[in-house]
């Protein structure tokens, strides 16, 4: 069913129409594009945007791809804010809704924050003793808030809203209610995958209901970059402010250890969260540049470390050892990488031939399969001689997901260099595999711990 827009809308996408053929003259071209910019307005329209609001965010993405495409988007997202009915018309008003989202995400910080200690209420302080409690819940004290904001901000119906609720209650009765050992195998690894099964509960509010919609499973991806991005810099200021509160503190004679350690990280931990999220949806400007910035950055360097690996392994004839803390250190360094791949091809404008940057893009997925194979390799070995145990089945599944993913990237990558298939298909690739990163968390989070007795 065609989606019927308003008068002002339909203007606008006529300019649109316009500029295209002040640069074209193939008018199957004009169609095919004016086609592109139909559907994203469709696809955000459903899930909860007005009409005018879905044309300039959907101008403003397709200003992102180079090209006739990319160049007449700009052009009319610079002047669109100021089209007929446009929201900016009135500055004032304009003012009043950001102030009003600013005002909510600081409430919902705040909430966030101040999670941390309700259990205090109930007799259970931030301690040694209730480490295990804390740690387990600290990304429930977080992401159902974060999960709220965009069920709200999404308008999120009412079946889809209860649905993630029911996750939400089932993750806060699989961290609390599960008898743990102390420290135990078990519970380190809940704390490690609670996040993940949750980030999934945080996408589906995010993406507004149609989670098979492909375009915005991959603006998750975008937020997912660009918020890491925000939290990075959040953390480094919070380093420094830690530090001259201890200091400053000391020079006066009082032991500020209970107000850093009780209020000031755990509380700016959460909220930090919630703040990021709020700028990257409100702003998105300084994110918008820094995270491919970043990515470019980095992941020429993560490629030579891997190639370090490969070849001071190859050097020394040693294999890889599978020690809890070095399966942690690999599965975190292949995460980072496939983090990194991600947001690339996310970011990834539609330049139909491959660029430089492709070629170490696939360099470093190419490295990254080897080293996720060598460690495959090492962990089957050691269940083989010393049994199977939480910690190597959960290293086994993990390594085995992302090895599906790199080695399939790494196929999908070499067909599109050698001419042999769209970029497209990489992109669909990854925003398809997606979820089987939170159902492999899900499963270590919840059959795990009495499978193995919650040792």
């Amino acid at each position: 069913m065609e989606l019927k827009l308003s008068v002002g809308v339909e203007e606008q996408i006529s300019n649109f129409k316009r500029g295209l053929l002040r640069r074209t003259t193939r008018d199957t071209q004009v169609v095919e594009f004016e086609s592109v910019l139909r559907r994203e307005i469709k696809g955000l329209v459903e899930i909860g945007l007005a009409d005018d609001e879905a044309f300039l965010v959907a101008v403003k993405r397709m200003g992102r791809g180079d090209g006739v495409l990319g160049a007449v988007a700009r052009e009319l997202s610079g002047t669109a804010w100021h089209g007929p009915g446009a929201a900016s018309e009135d500055p004032e008003l304009s003012s009043r809704i950001f102030s009003s989202e600013y005002v909510i995400v600081f409430f919902l910080a705040v909430l966030s924050a101040l999670a941390v200690k309700i259990p205090v209420l109930f007799g259970v302080p931030i301690s040694e003793a209730s480490a295990g409690f804390y740690v387990r819940n600290f990304s429930l004290f977080v992401l159902p808030v974060l999960t709220g904001y965009f069920a709200w901000r999404r308008r999120l119906k009412t079946i889809h809203g209860l649905g993630l609720f029911m996750v939400v209650v089932a993750a806060v009765i699989v961290a609390n209610v599960y008898p743990f050992r102390r420290f135990g195998s078990t519970e380190l690894l809940v704390v490690l995958h609670l996040p993940i099964a949750l980030w999934l509960v945080v996408g589906m509010a995010y993406v507004g209901g149609p989670w098979r919609n492909s375009s915005r499973r991959m603006d998750f991806v975008r937020f997912t970059g660009e918020l890491f991005v925000y939290y990075t810099l959040f953390a480094c200021g919070g380093g420094v402010l830690t530090v001259l509160t201890l200091v400053m503190f000391s020079g006066i004679g009082v032991n500020a250890d209970w107000f850093v350690g009780g209020w000031l990280l755990p509380c700016g931990a959460l909220g930090a969260v919630i703040v990021g999220a709020g700028l990257v949806e409100i702003q998105q400007k300084m994110s918008e540049g820094l995270a491919p910035l970043l990515t470019r950055l980095f992941t020429p360097l993560f490629a030579i470390v891997l190639l370090l690996i490969l070849a001071t392994m190859a050097w020394t004839g040693s294999s890889m050892e599978v020690d809890r803390e070095v399966l942690i250190g690999l599965d975190l360094l292949l995460v980072v990488v496939l983090g990194l791949h991600l947001f690339y091809v996310s970011e990834r404008h539609q330049r139909p031939l491959p660029s430089a940057f492709d070629w170490i893009q696939l360099l470093v997925v190419c490295a990254a399969v080897a080293v996720d194979a060598l460690a495959l390799v090492a962990i089957i070995d050691r269940i083989s001689e010393f049994g199977v145990s939480p910690n190597k089945l959960a290293a086994l599944g993990e390594n085995l997901v992302l090895f599906v993913n790199l080695l399939w990237s790494a196929w999908l990558s070499v067909k599109f260099i050698c001419g042999r298939g769209p970029f497209a298909d990489l992109k669909q690739w990854q925003v398809s595999y997606l979820p089987v990163y939170s159902i492999w968390a899900g499963i270590v989070v919840v059959i795990f711990p009495p499978v193995f007795g919650y040792a």
